[in-house]
């Protein structure tokens, strides 16, 4: 057992960590490229950054929306995040082993402080997977993995904490460790290619939004086309599309204005 521990603390663990890397960095970048192809294929190229940005801070730190809907499960996602983000990357054990593998070394959290983290990032996990197979929405909303994710992982967090915290038998501790290793190892392998990938898409997601709603240049003219109103300017104030064809609008051809 211990030279499987060894194993996962060494090898596996570098092959993971660059894995999870490597792969979060392909998707972010395919990201960034997509949205510069839809900027120079879009009519109008304008951002407004100021919007995007602020947008974005309401999703990133969702204060005011925790409250408004379920708060007690919006509450626990999150704590859950949070907890899911600072306790791996700020836990003395870990910085040690990225030290180790890469070189690289920053500043720990106290014990006491990654210890409630861990208490509390496990707690949430369990609570959120309860509150999704209970609430009839969640469940029409929800995919397998919605459901494998939170109790996954919880165990990296249970088991820390176990071997970090509890006067435990050999044999238990180094079971305790192998589960505590080789899940964080699969937790890193998976996250690329998942939902968890949003850790890095999230910063994106208003970006991207308000990108995808700009349109080719001439792709109003052609949609036109399709529903046979090539006679129909692509834009008129105040249409009444819904209106019956006598009473649209109507423009002679030279009058259309394509935006």
């Amino acid at each position: 057992m211990e030279a499987w521990i060894e194993f996962g603390r060494g090898p596996l663990f570098r092959l993971s960590f660059a894995l999870m890397v490597l792969g979060l960095a392909r998707i972010l970048m395919l990201t960034l490229v997509g949205v510069a192809e839809a900027l120079g294929r879009a009519a109008d190229r304008r951002v407004a950054c100021k919007e995007v940005l602020g947008k974005t801070l309401v999703w990133l730190f969702p204060i005011r929306r925790l409250w408004t809907k379920r708060p007690f499960y919006g509450t626990l996602s999150f704590l859950f995040h949070l907890g899911l983000l600072v306790t791996p990357l700020f836990l003395a054990a870990h910085i040690l082993l990225v030290r180790d593998a890469i070189g690289l070394s920053w500043p720990a959290l106290p014990r006491p402080a990654a210890n409630w983290l861990t208490i509390l990032t496990a707690a949430a996990a369990l609570a959120l997977f309860v509150g999704r197979a209970a609430h009839a929405g969640s469940r029409a909303l929800s995919r397998l993995q919605d459901y494998v994710w939170p109790p996954l992982l919880a165990v990296p967090f249970l088991t820390g904490y176990f071997c970090a915290n509890l006067a435990l038998p050999p044999a238990a501790y180094q079971w305790s460790m192998f589960l505590h290793i080789y899940a964080g190892c699969l937790i890193m392998v998976l996250i690329p290619f998942t939902k968890i990938a949003h850790c890095v898409l999230l910063p994106l997601s208003q970006l991207v939004t308000t990108v995808s709603w700009k349109f080719a240049q001439g792709a109003g003219d052609r949609v036109a086309a399709t529903l046979g109103w090539e006679d129909r300017p692509t834009w008129v104030p105040n249409a009444r599309l819904n209106a019956p064809p006598e009473r649209r609008p109507m423009v002679r051809k030279r009058e259309v204005t394509t935006l």
